[in-house]
């Protein structure tokens, strides 16, 4: 441990700035919310769960585990992980669409927030076979192509491609599952739940070829000199047995999220449906 602690540190200025940036709009949106008064105040668990997010791009994009990405295969593994399947869907329980269309200005938000947030384009984009695809495909295409190699050799592709896209498809692939951002159409829980229980297969299959490949897949870790910790095919394994057995259990937590939204949502039908009921029965004849 002192030797991971000791060893190369990643302080990219570039991502700390942006991070930072990132935080302070969503937190200024807030407060603009709270200023028009007619609306209820912003949940805390809201906030929490996108600084939250945030607090986690910076863990492994900053500090010791970006500094030992390009040695250790289970250092970038562990990036890949936190990314796609922590931050990205914590951003999007952060609400910072619904966020955006409440905070600013009536005009402003009838002439560009609706109109974009209700558009055909959106509509496709956040349909869950699009996205599970969008999702899968990535996942697949940056393990098991050469991408992978190309992107760990150039910092400016690795800075601005491979991590801004595998975000973004974390984050679109979300979108339509979880949370209350305001979108064209929203999915049935059933089609929630049958989109996360199959996101499944690719990240097993991805887990289990990294697991059992007889040699080192990526020369980036094949190359690389080690000063402690396993050699680079142990390291890899390691890397692989993680990524199967962790994503069934990550995945498994959103199905429960998922599941706890429906029940609220039906128990809350319910309610109404009662008190529409009530009112009724009340009314003179």
């Amino acid at each position: 441990m002192t030797d991971f602690l000791t060893g190369p540190w990643s302080l990219d200025l570039f991502t700390a700035v942006n991070l930072v940036l990132v935080a302070a709009a969503y937190l200024a949106g807030v407060r603009v919310r709270a200023r028009r008064g007619a609306l209820p105040a912003w949940p805390w668990y809201r906030t929490l769960s996108f600084l939250s997010a945030l607090a986690l791009l910076a863990a492994v994009y900053l500090g010791p585990v970006a500094g030992w990405s390009h040695t250790f295969f289970w250092a970038h593994m562990a990036q890949h992980l936190v990314v796609m399947m922590a931050a990205a869907p914590l951003i999007v329980l952060g609400a910072p669409l619904l966020l955006l269309q409440e905070a600013v200005p009536d005009d402003a938000r009838r002439r560009w927030v609706d109109p974009v947030l209700s558009s055909r384009a959106v509509r496709w984009l956040t349909d869950p076979l699009v996205t599970w695809l969008l999702f899968a495909g990535v996942l697949l295409g940056v393990h098991f192509t050469g991408f992978y190699d190309w992107a760990m050799g150039d910092h400016d592709a690795e800075m601005f491609i491979q991590r801004p896209l595998m975000l973004a498809v974390a984050i679109l692939y979300y979108l339509p599952l979880i949370g209350s951002n305001p979108l064209p159409r929203r999915p049935s829980p059933a089609v929630k739940l049958i989109s996360l229980g199959a996101m499944m297969v690719p990240e097993a299959i991805v887990g289990a070829v990294i697991y059992f490949s007889p040699f080192v897949i990526y020369a980036t870790f094949a190359n690389s000199t080690r000063p402690f910790g396993p050699d680079a095919l142990t390291d890899q394994q390691l890397s692989g047995a993680v990524m199967w057995a962790l994503v069934m259990v990550i995945d498994t937590m959103w199905m429960m999220v998922v599941a706890t939204e429906w029940f609220s949502a039906e128990e809350e039908k319910a309610r109404r449906m009662d008190g529409e009921m009530a009112a009724e029965q009340r009314a003179p004849a």
